[in-house]
């Protein structure tokens, strides 16, 4: 593990993105441990509080640090050990700020609604594409080309359009994590672009629109899903994040 970890992640330059995307999980658990024992009432914790007894959201010091790290890492070379240090100071902001992705969307403060797991999407989200981009994983499939075919304008230009072409076909499906994630791995891009497409995306609004067959198949699909894998995601965003306080009730069947 240590002879990997030095020849894939340090002698290819890419240990300061590996400490930022530690700093980054280590920071949202931290930070959701805390947020949750105040919720709860247990531990010395209490919300911060500013004149006038405003509410000091934790997205605003990490704001401060994701500006610092990010300008000051810039500076020096990816070897450079100041370089891995502001690397971490950016993981810590990136965390603080994307645990309450959700305030930032909704311009509200819904941490504990069901609107506010948006922030648990967006914090896993951006972990895998981290562990892939630490892993060597390169965009639009590049990775899977030879030394000789990247010199090869038109194998580079294909791979890369014939991924990106994926990448938006599953983005109009409706399912917004395959496409970033397919963006790294092609693989799952294509296999986000040939499932059926979600109800109330554009290709279902679009497409499907005098196909009525395929659409009552994807509304059937969809909630097949909502009551098998959906469930089990909500339950692991629960147990990561909390339950929230507008839990809806279970899915109703749609019509055939």
């Amino acid at each position: 593990m240590g002879a990997w970890w030095y020849r894939e992640v340090v002698v290819t330059g890419r240990l300061p993105l590996a400490l930022a995307l530690l700093a980054f999980v280590t920071t949202f658990l931290v930070t959701r441990t805390v947020t949750r024992m105040i919720r709860a009432g247990r531990g010395p914790f209490r919300n911060v509080t500013g004149p006038g007894g405003t509410h000091i959201h934790h997205v605003v010091p990490g704001i401060v640090l994701m500006v610092v790290g990010g300008f000051c890492a810039l500076g020096f070379s990816r070897h450079h050990a100041a370089a891995e240090v502001m690397a971490v100071v950016f993981g810590v902001g990136a965390g603080l700020v994307l645990d309450e992705f959700a305030l930032v969307l909704y311009l509200d403060d819904v941490y504990w609604s069901e609107d506010g797991r948006k922030s648990v999407e967006a914090v896993v989200l951006t972990a895998a594409l981290g562990s892939l981009l630490t892993l060597g994983f390169l965009p639009f499939g590049a990775e899977e080309l030879t030394p000789e075919e990247r010199e090869n304008r038109f194998s580079l230009v294909s791979a890369v359009a014939g991924n990106v072409l994926l990448a938006l076909v599953t983005l109009a499906k409706g399912k917004f994590r395959l496409a970033v994630v397919g963006v790294l791995v092609p693989f799952v891009a294509l296999f986000g672009a040939v499932r059926l497409a979600r109800p109330g995306s554009w290709w279902d609004r679009r497409v499907y629109r005098g196909r009525p067959r395929t659409r009552a198949r994807a509304r059937r699909r969809a909630h097949r899903y909502a009551a098998g894998w959906g469930r089990l995601g909500r339950r692991l965003d629960e147990l990561l994040a909390g339950t929230p306080d507008d839990r809806p009730g279970p899915p109703r069947r749609p019509p055939r």
